[in-house]
């Protein structure tokens, strides 16, 4: 089995030397061209970065003077202001709370929303998958003033409640889980309906571990919308203690801290709050809808 695994590779490899041997002047020139274009649009990219990094651990004299320089002196007294002198601890805790639970929701009711879209038969199925599309195609600024009239309304305001709830489903995760929902065989849940299990039996031990990837790419896509949320919290929440990130570091580039410009102090609270998205989007980033796992032969 080794030896007939190990000759298509074999003939892939001589396939792709052949290729590379094979190549005009033209072709040639015309790939580092492309490279070269493609480390540049890189490198546009990653400047951003690179000056929120070096800026966070220098004084405000030099991040203002020298902004894209290293550090004269290496300096952690930024990240000493924004945990010691701020309420950074208290917006890492809101944003953790509220990224949980929203994550948790999402991953269960797109799951549910999707898979009755994708296999149940209704009257109605096609004008609520239209209308599905059709809040994906509204700016979320339009629903500013209507989500603050309703949340009011039911008395949520300025809690937790009023912060997660509307969160809790997405649009765009009820149509991807609905289009993987779609490409998985219908012959693998008759034998489970067979055997007489229910329809929410058959979605959550058949089909929902089957479309693990989808899972997993809702997964990342909620916990970086709902960490990454700014608007929704404005509209929901007034009160320090449930500022979140986005709040608070927006509070920090208006100035809140005042004492000149401080931009390692702001830089560093940027910096900061990108480690858990970059962490969750590195660790499962090969799991992001790879179609390859779960696949069912008929």
């Amino acid at each position: 089995m080794t030896a007939i695994s190990a000759r298509p590779s074999a003939a892939r490899l001589t396939a792709a030397t052949e290729r590379r041997r094979t190549r005009t002047p033209r072709q040639r020139i015309g790939r580092i061209v492309l490279y070269a274009l493609l480390a540049l649009i890189a490198v546009i990219y990653l400047l951003p970065f690179y000056v929120d990094i070096i800026n966070s651990f220098k004084t405000d004299e030099d991040a203002s003077l020298h902004p894209l320089a290293l550090p004269a002196t290496w300096s952690g007294a930024a990240f000493a202001t924004l945990f010691g002198a701020s309420d950074f601890p208290v917006w890492v805790k809101n944003s953790f709370i509220v990224a949980f639970f929203v994550t948790l929701g999402r991953i269960f009711f797109d799951s549910l929303a999707g898979y009755a879209l994708a296999r149940l038969r209704f009257r109605g199925r096609g004008v609520i998958f239209a209308a599905l599309i059709a809040v994906m195609a509204v700016p979320n600024v339009v629903l500013l003033i209507p989500k603050f009239l309703v949340i009011n309304e039911l008395g949520i305001y300025d809690s937790y409640a009023g912060m997660i709830l509307p969160l809790l489903v997405d649009a765009a995760g009820v149509f991807i889980m609905k289009n993987y929902f779609e490409s998985i065989p219908v012959s693998v849940e008759e034998q489970a309906r067979i055997d007489g299990a229910g329809t929410f039996r058959v979605f959550w031990s058949i089909v929902l571990p089957m479309a693990r990837p989808a899972v997993v790419t809702i997964t990342i896509l909620s916990f970086q919308g709902s960490w990454n949320e700014l608007s929704q919290f404005i509209v929901s929440s007034s009160s320090p203690q449930l500022t979140t990130l986005t709040k608070g570091v927006a509070s920090l580039a208006s100035g809140a801290l005042s004492a000149g410009n401080q931009y390692p102090v702001k830089l560093a609270a940027a910096f900061v709050m990108t480690i858990p998205v970059a962490l969750a989007f590195f660790i499962f980033q090969k799991r992001l809808l790879n179609t390859s796992e779960g696949a069912v032969k008929e």
